[in-house]
């Protein structure tokens, strides 16, 4: 899924990391697949919260609605019964500034010469340029996103068959990807070779397949998990199933963050529950950062199951501490200057009750730039917290991230600019520990070399091999 920056526009103030998006396919003959591929992409609307899409094939058309906005918003069941057919694609996006437009929204549809195809994407290639030399130049480029670079490039890609257009892409095509596709008879799903953003499928009870980024998504709507596509993969379906080794796959380098913030806790991952993973990064990281204190709370959502694994392995007890506001993030109306000071408290309310007088550690998944953290310790100090000892379950990030996190430029990286004393001193907290990598790897079952840790360490896979070339000649910079 493309996400698109203005050149010349800041990145987000906020501290928060953002993936791209969601995907998901569907080729369920006799069932209503526009249907099941809403509530599909409602269990991956924590993947991206701009913009939707849904495309359906009855064999012969492929009709595709898209729009700005939630899930819920964009589908209603008038549109949802225009959609008929036996093979869906879905998409739900997220972007920041920049080319937020529909235009840019997904799947993308495609005429052809052999046919209509219809394409989601989430990830981001590293040599967009590269590829988009290899149009012709009649072609048009509606959309600033390497998506439509990606799509416009395969149904020009030579050979006779889809298979052959898609491994002719593959062998090109560098950076992250994890595709979801269709033809008007045929449903297709491919994954680059390093395995960077997560893509698996799964079976219908009475027939039928389905694909999805995160398995969450496949027990929505009742697909029984069979796997993850292995990285450099080609599946499809047209009645049956098929499977094709495309390219012989790279180091692995799943995304770390799909197993600290991005994936849904009810979702797997290499056979390994998220939540039980962000526990047991809690408990490591009470191990390694031990401290006195009476009660262990978390920064909802994502944090939570770490710091219970927190809570449980210091022989603390555990208090929800504060208490989220989950729309308040989904709202198109800005706070004045005087509700924008308040910061936090729009998000984030207290309970004072169960902090006054306490020494509280408080768990979250990261601090990025270091804006939000601040604030969270304040409202613990402004509710009565004696003392306030920050835990994060992810280390330091200190590199940025090309592969389709929007993270933050190297100087805004908190901790690629200070030591963890001095970002201590700067969050106001009485006491920081971050998880080390060893432990982190550990808690999620990884060796090292099997995840992209480019973040953490500088040391990005092959696929990346030097300063993103990000700009499309006459564009913005694409960032998915």
């Amino acid at each position: 899924m493309a996400r698109s920056y203005d050149a010349e526009a800041p990145l987000p103030a906020g501290d928060s990391l953002h993936e791209a998006c969601g995907v998901v396919g569907i080729y369920a003959p006799g069932n209503d697949v526009a249907r099941l591929a809403y509530f599909g992409l409602y269990a991956l609307q924590h993947r991206g919260q701009e913009s939707a899409g849904i495309a359906v094939s009855d064999g012969a058309t492929i009709v595709c609605h898209r729009e700005m906005g939630l899930i819920s918003s964009i589908f209603d069941e008038e549109i949802l019964s225009s959609l008929t057919g036996y093979i869906a694609v879905g998409h739900t996006r997220y972007s920041t500034t920049g080319s937020s437009v529909v235009v840019n929204a997904q799947p993308l549809l495609e005429r052809a010469e052999f046919g209509d195809v219809t394409i989601a994407h989430n990830g981001n290639l590293t040599n967009t340029d590269d590829l988009r030399d290899t149009l012709t130049s009649s072609t048009v480029l509606q959309a600033s996103s390497d998506s439509e670079v990606l799509a416009k490039a395969l149904i020009q890609a030579p050979g006779g068959d889809m298979i052959a257009r898609i491994r002719y892409i593959m062998s090109r095509a560098e950076g992250a990807y994890s595709i979801v596709m269709s033809t008007e008879k045929a449903l297709y799903a491919f994954r680059d070779p390093w395995g960077v953003r997560p893509l698996c499928y799964g079976r219908f009870p009475g027939g039928g397949y389905m694909f999805a980024s995160e398995s969450c998504a496949l027990e929505t709507v009742g697909a029984q998990y069979i796997r993850e596509l292995e990285p450099g993969e080609i599946v499809w379906v047209d009645g049956e199933l098929h499977v094709d080794k495309a390219r012989q796959p790279k180091p692995q380098a799943l995304c770390m963050f799909e197993y600290i913030y991005f994936a849904r806790p009810d979702s797997k991952l290499s056979g390994r529950q998220i939540y039980l993973a962000r526990m047991e990064m809690g408990r490591a990281l009470a191990r390694e950062h031990p401290v006195e204190a009476d009660v262990v709370m978390a920064v909802p959502d994502s944090a939570v199951p770490g710091g219970i694994g927190y809570a449980q392995e210091a022989g603390l007890p555990y208090v929800e501490g504060m208490i989220k506001n989950r729309y308040i993030g989904r709202t198109f109306i800005s706070p004045d200057q005087g509700l924008r000071a308040r910061g936090v408290q729009l998000k984030f309310n207290p309970i004072v009750e169960l902090l006054e007088g306490q020494r509280v550690i408080v768990v979250d998944d990261s601090i990025v730039r270091g804006t939000t953290t601040p604030r969270i310790v304040k409202l613990l100090r402004d509710a009565g917290a004696r003392e306030v000892h920050v835990r994060i379950t992810s280390p330091p990030i200190i590199h940025p991230c090309y592969l389709g996190v929007d993270m933050a430029t190297h100087a805004e990286l908190i901790a690629a600019n200070y030591t963890i004393p001095e970002i201590c001193a700067k969050i106001g907290a009485d006491s920081l520990g971050y998880l080390s990598k060893e432990g982190l790897l550990k808690a999620v079952a990884r060796k090292r070399g099997e995840m992209c840790l480019g973040c953490l360490t500088g040391e990005y896979p092959e696929t990346y091999n030097g300063p993103p070339m990000f700009e499309l000649s006459a564009g913005p910079r694409v960032v998915n």
